[in-house]
Parts: structure tokens; C-alpha cells; sequence
């Protein structure tokens, strides 16, 4: 129990790579965290101020943005820091702070991508009803429900996380405080945390996958049948930008939290981690943005009126 209480603080040991290249890495997610930033807050802005934009699809695209933003700036800061300071140390406070504001927006990314996609399928399947089905009310019902489901999804590992001691070791074989690298070096049995992940993080992963699967297979379909080659091409476009861009954020989530856990640590589960809280949060803004069309015209507009 001696020991137990001595371990306040913990090492995170960051991406696996030599001394020499650490600047050089530095410098790279430095400039991936300043686009990050740049193309969310500058898409936030664009719809903000635009009261063309003030549509469901792109309020749910400016909260994906401001998610993407809190996911990037939870992880990415203390990485680069790690990059210049060789302790790399962490406070448990810090690091169960780091995890839960993690927890949160990784979670509420999740329902987000969920509603953009049965906003799509409402829009595309069903556009005569789409002012009656999609209202104002319903829009900010799924923002909160979206929030509201991440704050709470959080706040159950956070709970759990308190149960676990820490007596042998205190190198976290991470770059970023998680629950499945933490439960790794606990003294505690961590059965019933595994088992939590994967009840209420698999759940969560799979409806938002099967909602977003079904909504874009029936805009598809819809597209199909107008027999419009160019309707089809566009579609084609669209969905398949966005499919790609939620395959790369839910790959690596369902390998980290629904397959079985493994005592040993695994490069490639910080190499996944990377892409879902550092890379995804920096492409987003381009792919859900830069091929649709009202959205450049606003930003050919301000850019005019800048020039």
C-alpha cells in the first residue's frame, strides 16, 4: 500500500523513434496540429457568419469541427511538449484529466458522424419532408443528445479508472493517457474495466456504424434511381469522401476498444491512436467542406472581400 501511494506521477513514453528524430517530428506535428486548428476554427467562423450555412448539415458540420478541435488539442499538446522534454512526466490528476476530456469528445464524434449521416439520408431520400422531419428543435436534440452521450460514456471509465492501483510500474506505453495503456501497468485486476470498454464503447461504435452504413447505402440507392449520371458521380463523390473519412476514424477505434486485450505493449495501437485524435481532426475540415459547394462559394466570398 506503501508503494501504492508513491506512484502520483507517471512517464509517458510517447512514439516509438530514435533520439534524432524527435525535432524533425516535432516540427511535423506541429504543423499538423496548426492546420488542425486553422481549418476547424476557420470553418467554424465560415458558418458562423454565413446565414446560408445556417442549415442543419452545417451545424452539425461546426460542431464536428469544434469536436475535432478538443480531440486534437487534448492529445497533441503534451505529445509535441514530450517531444522537447526528455522526463516526459505526468501527474495522475493530469493524466486522468487528459483521458476523460479525450473520452468525451472521441464519444460525442461518434453520435456527431451518426446525425450527419441521417441528416444526409433525410436530405437526399426524403427531400419534400426534410423542413418538416429535420427541424430546428430536432437539430439541437441530437447536439445535446450527442454531448450529453459523451460526457456520460466518459464519466463511466473515469469511474473505473479510480479503482485501479498503481504499485509496479509507472511508464505508460502511450503518448496520451488511455484507459487500455493504464490498465496495462495496474496492480488492480482490470476484467471489469475490459469489460465496460467493450460493453459501452462497442455498443456506441456499432449503432453509429450501422446508422451511418444504412443512411449513406439508402442515398446510394436513391441517386441510383434517378438514373443522372451526374447525380450518380456526385453521390459517388460525396458518400465516398465521407465513408472514407469515417472508416479511417472507426477502423482504429473498434481495434482498440472491442478487440481483445492484450497485456503487451503494441506499436500499432499508438499508430492507430495517432490517426483518430491527431490525423482525422486535421483532414476533416477538407473532406467535408472543400467538396461541397456552398461551402466554397462562402469561402471565394470572403476571400474576395479580404482581397
Amino acid at each position: 500500500m506503501k508503494n501504492e501511494t508513491l506512484l502520483t506521477e507517471f512517464v509517458l513514453t510517447g512514439l516509438p523513434c530514435q533520439t534524432e528524430w524527435q525535432i524533425l517530428l516535432f516540427i511535423l506535428f506541429l504543423g499538423i496540429y496548426l492546420i488542425t486548428i486553422v481549418g476547424n476554427l476557420g470553418l467554424i467562423t465560415l458558418i458562423r457568419n454565413d446565414f446560408h450555412l445556417h442549415i442543419p448539415m452545417y451545424l452539425f458540420l461546426g460542431n464536428l469541427a469544434f469536436v475535432d478541435t478538443w480531440l486534437s488539442s487534448t492529445v497533441t499538446p503534451k505529445l509535441l511538449v514530450n517531444f522537447l522534454n526528455m522526463s516526459k512526466m505526468i501527474t495522475f490528476s493530469e493524466c486522468t484529466i487528459q483521458f476523460f476530456s479525450f473520452a468525451i469528445s472521441a464519444t460525442t464524434e461518434c453520435f456527431l458522424l451518426a446525425a450527419m449521416a441521417y441528416d444526409r439520408y433525410v436530405a437526399i431520400c426524403k427531400p419534400l419532408f426534410y423542413p418538416v422531419i429535420m427541424t430546428n428543435r430536432l437539430c439541437f436534440q441530437l447536439l445535446v443528445l450527442s454531448f450529453v452521450g459523451g460526457f456520460l460514456h466518459a464519466l463511466i471509465h473515469e469511474s473505473f479508472l479510480f479503482r485501479l492501483t498503481f504499485c509496479n510500474s509507472n511508464v505508460i506505453h502511450h503518448f496520451y493517457c488511455d484507459v487500455i495503456p493504464l490498465t496495462k501497468i495496474s496492480c488492480t485486476d482490470p476484467a471489469i474495466n475490459y469489460l465496460m470498454l467493450f460493453i459501452f464503447s462497442g455498443s456506441i461504435q456499432v449503432f453509429s456504424i450501422v446508422t451511418i452504413l444504412l443512411s449513406y447505402t439508402f442515398v446510394l440507392f436513391t441517386i441510383l434511381k434517378k438514373k443522372s449520371k451526374n447525380s450518380a458521380s456526385k453521390a459517388f463523390s460525396t458518400c465516398g469522401a465521407h465513408l472514407f473519412s469515417v472508416t479511417l476514424y472507426y477502423v482504429p477505434l473498434l481495434f482498440m476498444y472491442v478487440h481483445p486485450a492484450s497485456s503487451e505493449e503494441n506499436d500499432l495501437e499508438m499508430i492507430f491512436s495517432l490517426i483518430y485524435t491527431v490525423i482525422i481532426p486535421m483532414l476533416n475540415p477538407f473532406i467535408y467542406s472543400l467538396r461541397n459547394k456552398q461551402v466554397t462559394d462562402s469561402l471565394r466570398k470572403v476571400l474576395k472581400r479580404i482581397a
